[in-house]
Parts: C-alpha cells; structure tokens; sequence
C-alpha cells in the first residue's frame, strides 16, 4: 500500500476528469501520515480525503515537490 495524491479542476468547472496524479514515495510516507494526523496506511485505506490548502503546503515541503495549488486536491492509500 501506498499514499497517492489526485488533483481536480475545482467544482465550478463542469470538467470532473483527473488532472494531477502523484505516488508518494516511501521515503516521505510517515512525514506525510504525520502531517495527517494519521496512524498507518491501513487504517486510512477507506478512498480518497481531500486536503485543505495548508496540508498541501506542509505535504509540498514534506515531499520536496511543488504541489498544484489551483486544484482540489485529494490524498487516499491504493494497493
């Protein structure tokens, strides 16, 4: 299991289609379960949970990764 992020187009736009994907890599997973306020990866695998615009911040630092800030962004665990 792991931590996947997806961006969408906010819901004003009638365009619902995926535009941001992102595995997190398994070096950054705890830093990232820390910022959530989560346990483990398998207490959360329940679908996707969107993320407010300071989690995206924190978890952009965490990762070392510049995050999209114009979309909704979203963070659950896959297999």
């Amino acid at each position: 299991m792991h931590l996947y992020i997806t961006g969408f187009l906010p819901d004003s736009f009638a365009d619902s289609s995926l535009k941001y994907d992102l595995d997190v890599a398994p070096e950054f997973e705890q830093k990232v379960m820390d910022i959530l306020g989560w346990e483990s990866l398998a207490a959360e695998a329940d679908g996707e949970l969107p993320l407010t615009k300071e989690q995206v911040s924190q978890i952009a630092v965490a990762i070392k990764e510049s995050l999209p800030d114009h979309l909704d962004l979203f963070i659950g665990v896959v297999a």
